[in-house]
């Protein structure tokens, strides 16, 4: 194996206390490792990386880019695409389209050309798991993942109306096991398969409380959330359930966020696009829209066991896709839009919707508001995430432009000049002073996300690490600094070199891996019995990358 030394680069790695410090790494089988112990010993390559600033490779926790919600969306909007320029194929890559959705290979390659190494898709039914496995086959540059949608499952929230808690738990390790998935995702707990099942009191949109029953199955919203994460926190999942709430969107939704909150009774949960839910205001009543992040934040930096990413709202047109069917709904009746609902029979639902977010629009220019005021009122960088919910509130292209938005408040403050006045008189933002170090961006972009997912190997440059590295030329204008790295590579690869990409190795995808004991199948119904038999214990993150990975089948094995 060869040996391959960045020298002399000005490194940022939170995760080891090293803050903008010159320092040479070496790299050697697609890992980080120290420097030889013999001084003769010559690498087989050396990267000079004077006056470059140095980090780990990106890494997303919330993302949508793959699987049959996002191709739905993509079938959606061919207007999208047709817009857009296109990515040519080049004697090394493929070719591929842009929009809000882009393909598969221009994902990764975009993704790439931002400095990230690291992707996890936020939402997959698991009957429908295999269609993200084919697709990540099919998006390079990345390691990538996704969370299983589970709380709107018919069989879960039987479960949980029944009190059967050892029961849910080998249910939830089931479904992670069977799709190949990383972490379980709860989105808006109950209500989509409450809304799919026609309910005429709530047509409209979500707009149930977070402690009536669940037509049907005997539990409530809250029950849902603290059984299926007191379950993950039972099967020692690497990362904590990932948590939708209720009402996302809805004036006044922040009271059900703080309730959610609550719910999980001390244990670890992660608040997925919070900046969607984090609204005052009068129950449908947009004229006294407004910010509650004060209210939110403070609750949140009190509970050490609670971590989010903000789901930063982008000016402009993007695509509303998400596993929340009422929220798609709902949107395309307040915009006039088209929409798609794609039904996932017992286990899920999706809504999609175009959206165009205007700086002219007081309800658009107050999201956009409340994802920074999320950034700057959040004590511990440690627990927070970037992300704009990819594709919801804006693409994953624009996480330059938050850089710049949180590293310099003067154009923050210029930028908010240019919204509404009423913007200012309904959130915080105007008040707040405080501007992120490029330690911090690293910790919110890298460091962070790799620990809420539990993976070990990523979000750091310690002995050991993946060698995901991203090095940037310096400049005074962040976003410009971060929209172009200088080079990018991934596990000891050189993928973008001098700001061109020169390979696009597919990458691994992660998940959990389960260990087989047919004892623990016997508490499943015997439906599940008669086709699976897996163990659900402790779950290390397999480090096995199948080309094509293959999922335990419906049936015969």
């Amino acid at each position: 194996m060869s040996l391959f030394k960045i020298a002399g680069g000005t490194v940022y790695d939170p995760a080891h206390g090293v803050d903008g410090q010159v320092r040479d790494l070496w790299i050697e089988g697609g890992r980080i490792v120290g420097a030889p112990a013999d001084p003769t010993v010559r690498p087989d390559r050396t990267l000079d990386a004077a006056g470059l600033v140095v980090m780990p490779g990106g890494v997303d926790m919330h993302c949508h880019i793959a699987g049959p919600k996002v191709n739905s969306a993509r079938r959606a909007r061919p207007d999208d695409r047709r817009r857009a320029e296109p990515v040519r194929r080049t004697p090394g890559t493929y070719s591929g389209t842009m929009g809000s959705i882009p393909s598969t290979f221009a994902t990764g390659y975009k993704y790439a050309g931002l400095g990230y190494t690291t992707a996890f898709d936020a939402a997959v039914p698991p009957m429908l798991a295999r269609h993200a496995h084919e697709e990540f086959d099919d998006t390079p540059c990345l390691d990538k993942g996704f969370y299983v949608t589970m709380g709107n499952n018919h069989y879960l929230l039987e479960t949980i109306g029944r009190g059967e808690t050892e029961q849910l738990g080998d249910f939830v390790g089931w479904l992670l096991a069977s799709a190949r998935a990383y972490a379980a995702k709860i989105v808006n707990p109950g209500h989509v398969e409450e809304w799919k099942q026609h309910n005429t009191r709530h047509q409209d949109g979500d707009v149930r409380r977070f402690d009536e029953p669940i037509d049907n199955f005997g539990c409530t919203p809250r029950q849902v959330v603290r059984e299926t994460v007191a379950a993950v926190e039972r099967l020692g999942l690497p990362h904590a359930a990932h948590i939708h709430c209720n009402n996302l969107g809805l004036p006044g939704n922040y009271t059900t966020t703080l309730e959610t909150m609550r719910a999980v009774e001390g244990r670890r949960a992660h608040f997925t696009h919070i900046q969607f839910h984090s609204y005052g205001g009068g129950e449908g009543d947009e004229t006294t829209f407004n910010s509650r992040v004060p209210d939110l934040a403070a609750y949140f930096n009190a509970q050490k066991n609670l971590t989010c990413d903000v789901g930063q709202v982008i000016f402009g047109g993007t695509t509303s896709m998400t596993g929340d069917g009422p929220v798609g709904y709902y949107l395309s009746n307040l915009y006039r839009t088209k929409w798609a609902s794609i039904d996932t029979e017992q286990e899920s639902g999706c809504g999609i919707a175009p959206i165009e977010y205007k700086n002219k629009s007081l309800v658009h220019a107050l999201q956009w508001a409340i994802g920074l005021e999320w950034y700057l009122l959040v004590d511990d960088p440690w627990r927070v995430a970037m992300s704009t919910d990819h594709p919801n509130g804006g693409s994953f292209l624009a996480y330059p432009q938050i850089v710049r938005l949180l590293m310099d408040r003067t154009y923050r403050g210029d930028l908010l000049k240019t919204l509404p006045e009423e913007v200012r008189n309904r959130s915080v933002l105007g008040d707040l002073t405080r501007e992120y170090t490029l330690s911090e961006i690293a910790i919110i972009t890298r460091a962070a996300p790799a620990r809420m997912l539990g993976l070990a190997q990523k979000g750091h440059l310690g002995v050991g690490a993946d060698a995901d590295i991203t090095i940037y030329t310096p400049d005074p204008d962040k976003q410009k600094m971060f929209e172009l790295p200088r080079h990018v590579i991934k596990a000891g690869e050189m993928v973008i070199e001098n700001g061109e990409l020169r390979s696009a190795p597919i990458g691994r995808t992660l998940h959990v891996r389960p260990e087989y004991d047919p004892a623990i199948a016997g508490r499943l119904a015997p439906w599940f019995e008669k086709y699976y038999s897996i163990r659900f214990g402790n779950y290390p993150v397999s480090d096995a990358y199948l080309p094509r990975p293959s999922l335990v089948p419906c049936r015969g094995r």
